[in-house]
């Protein structure tokens, strides 16, 4: 059913051109035999098998690393002093330990006026505050439990809507001549699977704030433009001039359709500014109004309705262990706001030791779901559950494509590149280390992993952070090669063979694309998934099927996250307006200027150095494939729009 109510035929909108997906070769599979499969364990907290004996260990601050080579070389925090191991450094250019040193270095300015607004003001810490709060963190689990720290000296509250001091959307989209995602493109959302064709041009009726009435009066506006939730409005009667233009949020309480005036007994007044141009206002409305359209009259119980969340207070769930992800924990929610909750982990006694996640995260599950699949978990020293708690149904959690592994399927050791969950900058070459029930996987980033496998982390099979070897090469995409691996430019052929073993069959991965609506640069509100309590203000800056590159406006590039285009974790601009969460703005200028140029210079010239080895065309390719088998496939621009369902793995038989 259409979200707006035609007055006249409206004018189709032509339909965006779907641009194929291009092909991809399967060519690796032959590098090697195939080795045994492993099968789904019912273990529940016992230990991973530790990884081969012939890989040096190395250990820092307690927590146990491999690396093929041995030789990782020792790095100093330029931020807080800490030694440590290089290769376990953050960032290419390894200068600071973790995700909060580096930020903590870049807005360090701001140092004095922070601590300040903690100390006297109590409110809550904002990204900008957050890296005073460091806590010593540990290599790579450093940047995926550091956002625990900011919250140990606050008092437990929910999250409020708390305006963010100097910035505004509208501000942001009209003075950059900026664009947003449509609310259309996040299905999750409120209003994302009803909103219907909203766009520019729909009348409404809102708050006439110009006007020196003492009553609140009303009059109908205009939409001039559309970002996300927001609209620009214009008042009936001002014609070209956008001198009093105002943004506001579409699904707000103020927004009416055209003839909740009437039905309602609520006055209709020109705005003062206008007053005199006409002497007969309803024959102009009605000259005005004729052939628009405007808000479905049931649309603010839709908005309503799609704001009711089944997640409550007090329910049970599992939930990944964020100090070790190959692990799952009980949870209890605590909060719920606008479908993201907030979990506290069942044994933190002070209920600081807490989890941020939308209800359809793939993070979350129902109590019992480790047992059954032959996941890892912490059993709760807690022997009952707690006055008032009970265990979240199953029919709430997402659910997750069934799969058949009884032909094909992927096996332990196969390799892969798959999305690394503690540095989601990167695409990193990794290795299935277990397969589980139901499709699920324990995977392994290579040359990095804890030698306990407590860094190991569970992506289900038709999970769209894992890809096909080849894939970073095919997409343009930096693919992160192993932790001490020397031999560079990094080939797979090479890898593959120096390991002995094989890639993963390019069928076995999840080839669709949805019609998602993303473009390039388009704007929106998302999760910054190292700190998942904070939403942020974002742009799209690739797209590579479903695949989103998503930057933090002001931060740098080595903030930016991969992202899936169904992720729950992307919403639309205006979403924490309606919400009432806390939006984090872009970084200030002065932070961003506080980095060196010879920084900047150091890592552009050792980026250039790395694309530069990387380079390499098809043919190149399909000379160094092995048993004579020929495998076609398309290049594609990867900085364009892959917006349509199609196949993208294409293996043509000779």
């Amino acid at each position: 059913m259409e979200n707006t109510k035609d007055l006249t035929e409206h004018s189709s909108r032509s339909e965006r051109k779907r641009r194929d997906s291009f092909g991809m070769f399967d060519g690796y599979d032959s590098c090697s035999e195939d080795t045994s499969s492993s099968s789904s364990s019912d273990e529940s907290e016992e230990e991973v098998a530790p990884l081969p004996s012939s890989l040096p260990i190395i250990k820092n601050n307690g927590q146990v690393y491999t690396y093929p080579d041995g030789k990782s070389g020792m790095a100093t925090c330029e931020m807080c002093g800490m030694v440590g191991v290089r290769d376990a450094f953050y960032s290419k250019t390894k200068r600071f330990c973790s995700v909060s040193c580096s930020r903590s270095y870049s807005s360090n300015s701001k140092k004095a006026s922070i601590l300040a607004r903690l100390q006297v003001t109590g409110k809550p810490p904002t990204k900008k505050a957050k890296v005073l709060q460091k806590q010593p963190l540990v290599a790579k689990l450093a940047a995926y439990a550091q956002y625990q720290a900011t919250l140990q000296n606050q008092v437990k509250t929910k999250t409020a809507a708390v305006p963010v001091e100097g910035f505004s959307w509208g501000n942001y989209i009209t003075s950059n001549n900026l664009t947003a995602a449509p609310v259309t493109c996040f299905k999750h959302a409120p209003m994302g699977t009803c909103w219907g064709d909203i766009s520019e041009g729909v009348r409404v009726e809102v708050p006439n704030t110009d006007c020196s009435l003492p009553t609140k009066v009303f009059w109908i506006a205009g939409i001039v433009k559309l970002a996300g939730y927001n609209a620009l409005l214009r008042y009936e009667g001002f014609e070209n001039d956008s001198s009093v233009d105002f943004w506001c949020n579409v699904c707000g309480s103020d927004i009416h359709p055209v003839g909740w005036c009437a039905a309602s007994g609520k006055p209709l007044v020109p705005p003062r500014t206008i007053q005199h141009k006409y002497t007969n206002w309803k024959a102009f409305l009605v000259k005005r109004l004729t052939g628009a359209k405007t808000l479905p009259p049931d649309f603010s119980q839709k908005v309503s309705e799609s704001m009711q969340y089944p997640f409550k207070p007090s329910m049970r769930v599992e939930v990944v262990d964020k100090t070790h992800l190959c692990r799952t924990r009980v949870a209890v929610v605590d909060s719920v706001i606008g479908g993201r909750l907030r979990l506290v982990y069942e044994e933190s006694e002070d209920k600081t030791d807490d989890f941020w996640c939308h209800m359809y995260s793939p993070l979350i599950h129902h109590i019992g779901w480790s047992r059954s699949i032959g996941h890892r978990f912490k059993r709760s020293d807690i022997t009952k559950k707690q006055d008032g708690h009970y265990d979240a149904p199953p029919h709430l959690f997402a659910k997750v494509k069934e799969v058949d592994p009884s032909g094909e399927w992927f096996k332990e050791g196969m390799k892969l590149e798959a999305i690394d969950p503690l540095n989601l900058s990167a695409i990193c070459v990794a290795t299935i280390r277990k397969v589980l029930a139901d499709g699920y996987l324990m995977i392994g980033i290579d040359g990095s992993e804890a030698a306990d496998g407590s860094d190991w982390f569970c992506y289900h099979a038709t999970s769209p952070s894992i890809f096909p070897v080849g894939f970073c090469e095919i997409n343009a995409i930096e693919l992160t090669p192993p932790r001490g691996y020397a031999k560079l430019p990094f080939k797979w052929f090479d890898y593959l063979r120096e390991t002995d073993s094989i890639a993963a069959p390019v069928k076995l991965f999840n080839k669709e694309v949805p019609n998602h609506g993303f473009h390039i640069r388009m704007k929106l509100e998302a999760v910054d998934l190292m700190e998942p309590r904070l939403v942020c203000v974002a742009t799209v800056t690739r797209i590579i099927h479903r695949l989103l590159r998503i930057h933090f406006d002001g931060w740098e590039e080595e903030y930016d996250q991969w992202v899936d285009c169904e992720s729950p974790d992307l919403y639309p601009v205006g979403w924490c307006q309606l919400t009432g969460y806390q939006l984090q703005p872009p970084a200030p200028q002065t932070a961003r200027d506080s980095q060196s140029s010879s920084s900047k210079q150091k890592k552009k010239a050792k980026s250039q150095q790395y694309k530069g080895h990387k380079k390499m065309t098809s043919l190149q390719l399909k000379e160094e494939l092995l048993d004579g088998e020929e495998y076609n496939f398309l290049q594609g621009a990867s900085d364009q729009e892959s917006n349509g369902s199609a196949s993208y793995y294409i293996k043509q038989e000779p």
